[in-house]
């Protein structure tokens, strides 16, 4: 498949958002199948939803249930998840491979049923098995209910921007190759939007996504951050950004001059075309970044009769170490006050510490991580390991030997967790498959403790099955006594991914009200691969509209 420019006219973007039926009910397929696809002057066949990349959008309304169908006629095993998407009461169509799912195998088929409450905004959709995610994603535009507005001024059109990354390898030969290894994937060869890496990569100046502005108009772009390993810094030349929703949720209107986007998360924002006439860059780069320091780009062009100048004008972004445009991003979003929920009172105190780790090398061998051992992520200690049957049937089923049901509520060791030197024995975790059992309509605060060990990054945390409050975040150890008396409880964002700091805390809180299995996990794929995620099982309530419905006859086996 040749690279060519992408080049969106008003007429096709609006004619491109065709809304869903009037009726409740909305049914897609979803066809998984390799495609050959180009990029940077090299072409591979790519694993692909109905052979596009990204993949097709799902049109819904706030409220409505969708049908999709998925065919898998890849060679792989698959699993789809509906990021954002809280599935009440229906754990069963989440879709994180044996977590509430085992892989949908070549030749079969399952249909999954997204089941939307209150989401609004921009969403997504991404495989949740290996690394098929970095090809297997799209966007889920939730329009509000009929007769109900934005809370802002409609938009002229609504553009979806969806950030990723493309290996010239083949994804699933760069994440055998460091799961045998021991030590860091490899690099990405390039960051993309829309699919597209943007003229400054090698070869790559027809592969170029372009949006046509008019002046005077304002667009709603709708961000997704598809990238596997990085937290990125999104601008536009001489354009500022009001962000308006992130998440699935509406925001307080931001102001700004860049975003910081986190691995799974969404942020919904106006651009207003009040420039110059002109061609103007849209760039994107790497935070913080250990795997990655190259930037994509996409170019604005107004409509019109001018003389552009060339190249275009090139936007401000942050410095890809600048820890506090970063954090000063993420702790500046707040809540619509009007729609605020946040638990008051906490039934169930949590402390995560998110860590980097070593273990022990195979016998008579030397792996590529550091002291030549193989590298590990955990969460309070204990390194995930990833069951051969899902938690969600297990549990459903009392199945025994699959998982245990004590994950603790706090770490094993306390330290210094952000300390410059750390001692080698807190190094090596334990590995487990538990969960936290959470009793129904229970009250929640989690703080999230980022370490030290090994080296202290940001980590993006995704919980399934539920939006949070973000009440309070710093940089340091968290302190019981002082840090809660700061919260913020009357207007936190509510999200379904944050950015953890480096070396720093964030604390949150939800209401357990989905009955089921409910995966957490840092988004940065590496992480997760390596075993920074844990499961939550919160019961079923006493009433019929709290409990888990039945499993789908056509779940696919073990």
């Amino acid at each position: 498949m040749k690279g060519f420019i992408f080049t969106w006219a008003v007429f096709l973007l609006l004619s491109s958002h065709v809304l869903p039926s009037q009726a409740m009910m909305h049914r897609y397929t979803f066809i998984i199948k390799e495609a050959p696809y180009t990029r940077l002057c090299s072409t591979k066949n790519i694993l692909t939803v109905n052979g596009l990349f990204p993949g097709p959008t799902v049109h819904i309304r706030e409220g409505d249930t969708t049908i999709i169908r998925v065919h898998n006629k890849g060679t792989q095993n698959i699993t789809i998840h509906w990021h954002g998407v809280k599935q009440p009461m229906y754990p069963w169509s989440d879709g994180p491979a044996y977590i509430t799912q085992c892989p949908i195998m070549p030749g079969k088929s399952f249909s999954q049923k997204i089941r939307l409450s209150d989401e609004i905004g921009t969403m997504w959709w991404h495989a949740h098995s290996d690394w098929s995610r970095a090809t297997v994603h799209g966007a889920i535009r939730v329009y509000p209910k009929r007769g109900d507005t934005y809370p802002f001024p409609r938009p002229y059109a609504e553009v979806p921007i969806t950030f990723g990354e493309w290996w010239k390898s083949d994804v699933q030969a760069v994440l055998t190759e460091f799961k045998s290894n021991g030590g860091f994937p490899n690099n990405s060869d390039a960051f993309l939007i829309n699919g597209q890496p943007g003229d400054l990569y090698p070869c790559s100046k027809p592969d170029t996504f372009k949006l046509a502005v008019e002046y005077g108009k304002t667009y709603m772009l709708r961000m997704v951050n598809a990238a596997m390993n990085s937290i990125l810094f999104v601008s536009i030349a001489n354009h500022k950004i009001t962000v308006v929703g992130s998440d699935g949720s509406y925001t307080r209107p931001l102001k700004t001059d860049y975003v910081a986007i986190s691995p799974g998360q969404t942020i919904d924002c106006l651009l207003e075309a009040d420039q110059k006439p002109g061609h103007y860059y849209m760039a994107a780069k790497a935070y913080d970044s250990t795997t990655d320091n190259t930037t994509t780009t996409a170019i604005i062009e107004y409509i019109g009769n001018y003389t552009p100048s060339s190249p275009p004008v090139f936007p401000n972004l942050p410095m890809s170490n600048d820890t506090k445009a970063s954090t000063n991003f993420t702790w500046s979003l707040r809540s619509l006050a009007r729609k605020v929920d946040v638990p008051t009172h906490v039934d169930t105190k949590l402390y995560f510490t998110l860590s980097v780790n070593l273990r022990p090398c195979e016998a008579n061998n030397t792996c590529a991580g550091p002291r030549g051992q193989r590298l590990a992520t955990s969460i309070n200690n204990i390194s995930f390991v990833s069951p051969q049957f899902d938690i969600l049937h297990a549990y459903y089923y009392s199945l025994r030997g699959v998982f245990r049901k004590n994950f603790p509520r706090f770490p094993p060791f306390v330290f210094n967790f952000t300390a410059d030197s750390l001692p080698a024995t807190l190094l090596n975790p334990t590995r487990d498959t538990r969960v936290r059992v959470l009793e129904y309509n229970n009250s929640v605060e989690l703080v999230f403790q980022g370490t030290n060990l090994v080296a202290g990054i940001d980590h993006p945390m995704h919980l399934h099955g539920h939006s949070f409050y973000v009440v309070g975040a710093g940089i340091g150890n968290h302190d019981k006594e002082k840090d809660p008396l700061k919260y913020n409880l009357v207007d936190p964002p509510l999200m379904n991914t944050i950015a953890v700091p480096k070396n720093g805390w964030t604390a949150i809180r939800f209401k357990a009200n989905n009955p089921g299995v409910w995966l957490l996990h840092c988004h940065l794929e590496r992480h997760l691969t390596w075993g920074m995620d844990m499961a939550f099982l919160t019961k079923n309530g006493k009433l019929p509209g709290q409990q888990m419905l039945p499993p789908p006859p056509d779940a696919p086996p073990c």
